[in-house]
């Protein structure tokens, strides 16, 4: 028999996967578990238990399979001392502001019974919403309904409108993007150049009914559809005269001691004699602007791309010229496009702000498309000349459609697909401008529906196939971005993640952490330190199901089904080790808990005298929704915590060693001793063994276990809800 120590120094690799169990080679072997339950991992690697969840608010709403009643939560942070959470429900919103003193106050309800116009959120494509947020306003963004825009009008009070472009002063130009949708070589007949109820005839199939209501561009002139009559027919009101600027920059010549002028007029439509206005025309050949200016009358059709017209005036040279010309008319041209978001084409799926603008990404019509306004007017998406300030619209051309979900604006304008991470370049420093703007494909893995987020100089997102995590980060060795998977370990922590949120310097570390909600309902914590290659996951349970999460700065939130199926808003905070827990008064001895808990249900108490806290055990809800205290009259107890206590658990790996001829992986050996190095400690089991310190302990504590197994475990446990911290052990292995 032969007795050798193996230690565990630390867990800084958190949870891994069983099938990692033979690789007792690497050190992430000896410095990880194979179940490390709602624990976090400290920056040196100890596993501290987490926080509880304090209870913030009752939704009053509870889980049915047919109507899951879903909460989408997002943040509003106007500065460090205006911070809100905001509750995206099913055709309501609810916000709360997170005040001074730590505490969280409902200030304002919006519901569709006063703004239904507005309140577009449904329940069924609830965790496919994205947002972005930029002083007082908020837009929400799913390709089914216009975006959103949320206005912070007080400390109190917010509303919500519809997204709406700004129009130019004489409100007959909308400054919004519009596309090419119809096949090619379909071509638009107006019936008029101006005025209501003109007939727009199109040479092939093209109009639906849902195209009332949205705006057609003949040229540079705006049509409403007013009615549709059939596939090639609709009216519409003109909104200004239908005017075209002609394609190619000089389309002018001029023939020499003659009024005659030939006009480049790309897929004109004319016919001879046909009247047309000239506008903006310049000098040309000896004929002043005057005179080419102003209506005319069309003469030869040379082809279907130059046609001649008669000037007021003879030429005195043979000339190219007339500059950035304008032709009003309605004639048959391909030169028209629709407005890009609509009901009918679909609506942006993702937002963000990047370099001062505002940034929408894919519609179900235009899936791989990306729109940025106007620097510093996010409601302009006006193309104009394509000066550098001017809108940016432009599409990932890579070989195939990619669905944009997502976009993060971090080193560059990171763009999240289903099919694969994209990014818009910044080059030396320089604004992205319509000149230089263009996509570029990077990874092929896609992403599923789960709002990435930055943390540790990456962007972490959750992998199309919703069991991989990956972190999107550039390199500058290789000028590109990868998506190295950080998952890998712990792959079965990963199940279906429908939200995730990341808290910087959280749990009183300064660490960043990433805290995943699973479809399960299970939450999953991780964390990373590239500099030490290090990815740690733990698992995180309650005693119901998680909901969903949103974090503040070092503030993490979760929404939470209780046991009753009920949903509650909840902070992971503090030192106190239980779920949905409430603070209360002691009055005459009695705690009223009807706040949340219900008679007979069975709750654990923390009691305080305003210095210590001590644990009283568990209580039973009396029919008054009471818990007497009467048994401990005397103490000087003013104050409770009641809430649920969770279970926290470590489980090691098969404590395995090298026994000169090789590892001793499944055959029988026994544990003997067990040191654990303790911090904070006070009541838990070691292999089912209870071990309780009237005060919290700090040090090593050695406990004798033996038995005999082909894979013996270490497992340590604690169901009261009392502080907790292993950072380590060393086990005494029999082989």
């Amino acid at each position: 028999m032969q007795k050798v120590r193996v230690p565990i120094s630390s867990f800084q690799f958190g949870e891994i996967s069983d099938s990692l169990v033979t690789r007792t080679d690497t050190p992430i072997y000896s410095a990880s578990a194979s179940r490390v339950e709602n624990f976090v991992v400290m920056s040196e690697g100890s596993l501290k238990k987490r926080h509880g969840l304090k209870h913030i608010y009752d939704y009053s709403l509870t889980y049915a399979s047919a109507t899951p009643n879903k909460s989408f939560l997002a943040s509003f942070v106007f500065d460090d001392n205006e911070q809100y959470i905001v509750s995206i429900e099913h055709a309501k919103l609810r916000f709360f502001r997170l005040l001074d003193d730590g505490s969280i106050s409902l200030v304002d309800t919006v519901t569709a019974d006063t703004s239904s116009a507005a309140l577009p959120f449904n329940q069924i494509y609830i965790n496919q919403y994205t947002y972005a947020q930029y002083g007082d306003v908020m837009f929400i963004c799913h390709p089914l309904f216009a975006p959103r825009v949320i206005t912070r009008t007080s400390l109190t009070n917010f509303d919500v409108s519809t997204f709406s472009f700004d129009t130019r002063a004489d409100s007959k130009v909308i400054y919004q993007p519009y596309y090419n949708f119809q096949s090619q070589g379909v071509t638009l007949d107006p019936s008029k150049v101006s005025g209501t109820g003109a007939t727009l005839v199109t040479s092939s199939s093209y109009w639906v009914a849902g195209h009332v209501g949205t705006t057609i561009r003949y040229g540079e002139s705006e049509i409403l559809i007013t009615a549709v009559g059939s596939a090639t027919s609709a009216t519409g009101n003109i909104v200004d005269e239908l005017k075209h600027r002609l394609s190619v920059l000089n389309p002018f010549r001029t023939i020499d001691t003659t009024s005659t002028v030939e006009v480049t007029h790309l897929e004109h439509g004319f016919a001879g004699g046909e009247a047309i206005t000239i506008e903006e025309a310049s000098a040309v050949g000896g004929i002043n602007a005057s005179n080419l200016n102003g209506v005319r009358a069309v003469g030869d059709i040379i082809d279907k791309n130059t046609y001649t017209f008669t000037a007021a005036a003879n030429s005195n040279v043979a000339e190219d010229g007339g500059g950035n010309v304008k032709i009003v008319t309605h004639a048959p041209t391909l030169d028209w496009s629709e407005q890009a978001f609509s009901a009918v084409r679909g609506y942006p799926a993702s937002v963000c702000f990047h370099e001062n603008r505002l940034v929408f990404g894919g519609t179900l019509s235009q899936p791989d498309a990306i729109w940025m306004s106007k620097i510093g007017d996010f409601f302009n998406f006006d193309v104009g000349d394509a000066e550098a300030t001017d809108s940016i619209q432009m599409t990932a051309a890579t070989g195939q459609v990619n669905e944009i979900r997502y976009m993060i604006s971090n080193r560059d304008l990171q763009v999240f697909t289903a099919s694969g991470e994209l990014y818009v370049p910044t080059y030396l420093n320089q604004a992205i401008t319509p000149t230089n703007a263009q996509i570029r494909k990077q990874t092929p893995y896609g992403s599923q529906f789960v709002q990435p987020a930055s943390i540790d100089g990456a962007t972490v997102f959750v992998q199309h196939d919703g069991h991989t995590v990956r972190e999107y980060l550039y390199t500058d060795g290789e000028d590109a971005y990868t998506a190295s998977p950080v998952s890998t370990l712990s792959s079965h922590l990963i199940n279906d993640p429908q939200s995730m949120s990341v808290v910087h310097s959280g749990f009183e570390l300064p660490d960043s952490y990433a805290f995943f909600v699973s479809g399960n309902g299970e939450g999953t914590l991780f964390s990373s330190n590239r500099a030490e290659k290090r990815a740690s996951w733990t698992r995180v349970t309650t005693a119901g199901n998680f909901a969903g999460t949103i974090a503040i700065h070092n503030r993490l939130f979760a929404n939470v089904y209780d046991a009753y199926n009920k949903l509650q808003l909840c902070e992971f905070t503090g030192d106190v080790g239980m779920d949905l827990y409430i603070y209360k008064p002691i009055s005459t001895n009695v705690v009223d808990v009807s706040s949340l808990y219900n008679h007979n249900e069975v709750v654990d108490l923390i009691a305080t005298d305003g210095t210590t806290q001590s644990y009283l055990g568990t209580f039973t809800v009396d029919s008054d929704e009471e818990i007497d205290l009467t048994a401990y009259a005397g103490l000087g107890l003013t104050h409770a915590y009641v809430g649920k206590s969770f279970t926290a658990k470590i489980i090691t790996n098969p404590i395995d060693v090298n026994a000169g001829n090789g590892p001793v992986t499944g055959s029988v050996r026994g544990i003997g001793n067990v040191i654990i190095d303790l911090k904070d400690a006070r009541s838990f089991k070691v292999n089912n063994r209870t071990f309780t310190n009237d005060t919290n302990f700090t040090g090593k504590k050695e406990i004798r276990i033996l038995g005999h197994s082909r894979d013996p475990k270490v497992t340590i446990e604690q169901n009261d809800p009392l502080p907790l911290q292993v950072n380590g052990l060393i086990a005494e292995l029999i082989i």
